[in-house]
């Protein structure tokens, strides 16, 4: 918005006839807001409109006047009867009354922000109302179009610069978010990342998931779905997940990033049998063991990829029995968004149970330990991957996901399972 100052010096040297005069040196006009952004990949950022307005100086030669008792002050609501006053707005402020509405003191500069009726000094009006980058705490650029584009995740809603995407910014391999500028995630020397949250819950060898695994075979013999076979589960590292799942004749269908996999064919993995300690920012003192699995059964064993946290981990052989409790049941031959779809309920339902009982014993202490009572942060992160397998996007775990809750919630669990073992479908 243009605005003009004007002087008044009350001249009483001047005649009557000037006095009488009012010169009406006030022009208003609306600078053009800032334009938003369109939309991108997971959601596009708003910034608020900006508004501009110029304060340009009346000539002193020829100030305005206006009759002793009409100015009154759009700050303090006093009468303006002598020295300069300001012209904004259809009203009349003293210098030290036309004030920022954030930091409330005067604005002297020549340029200003406003924001309805509100005015600001460009820098607080920035500061309030232009995006910082949560990865390196800068403004968000604009783009070539003048627009300020960022992204913004959709669960944690971190808001960060695209550049960032591009910039080998570390990721968490469990939240997915991006490390900031002040904080160090911690390498698994592996090609991924773990945030200190993620890591406080982390399982990082096969004798530490033991405990998780039998509760989790105990959560389906709750559910009447009890696994009689002895699977062995076994904590590897990603090279060694990889590998397995490329000799697999079973898997056909994958996620992007492999962490774990129902194995039916005899192989010799390297399980990891001792827990590495943490120096500096990085795990040393790994310990692994060749181990040779022989088939007995349909299925071998179940390999997840260590270094994740307790519930993500637990989320993947939830997932995983749920495979191998079809094929030990004769469910064969499926198609795989239903077979990864009715795994993907099992994995969800699992999670579901945790957050809950999570939430009713929640400990006083804000801190979180594997052998103690989960905090708010495990389950915040729950809620995550919840998030995670509902929002999927693949058409095999996304959309069989959707399909298969969609058919036990109007069903149930057991008649959607006896449907799959008929039909090899989800009933409709």
């Amino acid at each position: 918005m243009k605005t003009t100052i004007g002087l008044d010096e009350d001249n009483h040297k001047k005649s009557d006839k000037q006095k009488e005069e009012l010169d009406e040196a006030i022009e208003i006009s609306f600078a053009e807001p800032l334009r938003k952004p369109d939309a991108y990949k997971w959601q596009s950022g708003n910034d608020n409109d900006l508004a501009k307005s110029h304060q340009n100086d009346f000539h002193p030669s020829n100030p305005p006047y206006v009759p002793k008792g009409y100015r009154v002050c759009g700050g303090c609501n006093r009468n303006i009867n002598y020295g300069n006053y300001l012209g904004c707005m259809g009203k009349y402020f003293h210098p030290e009354c036309f004030r920022c509405h954030a930091c409330s003191y005067p604005i002297t500069e020549n340029e200003f922000s406003l924001s309805g009726k509100d005015t600001y000094h460009k820098t607080c009006f920035k500061e309030l109302t232009h995006p910082k980058c949560e990865v390196c705490f800068q403004y968000i650029p604009l783009n070539g179009d003048g627009l300020i584009e960022y992204r913004l995740h959709p669960f944690w809603s971190q808001k960060y610069c695209p550049a960032h995407e591009l910039d080998n910014t570390a990721r968490c391999c469990s939240c997915e978010r991006l490390e900031p500028v002040n904080v160090r995630y911690i390498s698994l020397g592996d090609g991924r990342s773990l945030c200190l949250e993620c890591m406080e819950s982390a399982i990082m060898d096969t004798g530490d998931c033991q405990p998780l695994y039998h509760s989790i075979r105990d959560y389906y013999e709750g559910m009447n779905m009890r696994i009689d076979q002895q699977i062995p589960m076994l904590l590897v590292e990603r090279h060694a997940l990889n590998d397995a799942t490329t000799r697999d004749k079973n898997g056909f269908h994958r996620l992007p990033e492999t962490r774990g996999i129902c194995l039916s064919e005899e192989q010799t993995v390297a399980s990891i049998q001792r827990r590495p300690s943490v120096s500096g920012h990085r795990l040393v003192g790994m310990r692994t063991q060749p181990q040779k699995l022989t088939r007995r059964y349909e299925v071998t064993a179940i390999l997840v990829l260590y270094g994740l946290p307790r519930l993500l981990t637990g989320a993947i052989l939830a997932h995983h029995l749920m495979n191998a409790w079809l094929r030990l049941k004769g469910y064969r031959n499926l198609n795989p968004e239903v077979e990864a779809g009715i795994c993907q309920v099992l994995s969800y339902m699992w999670l579901e149970s945790e957050i809950m009982s999570g939430l009713k014993n929640m400990p006083s202490s804000s801190s979180t330990s594997k052998k103690g009572g989960k905090s708010g942060c495990e389950n915040k992160l729950g809620e995550f991957f919840m998030y995670h397998i509902a929002h999927d996007a693949s058409p095999v775990y996304g959309g069989g996901f959707r399909a298969a809750n969609a058919a036990v919630n109007t069903y149930g669990l057991r008649r959607t399972l006896d449907h799959i073992r008929l039909t090899g479908n989800f009933p409709l």
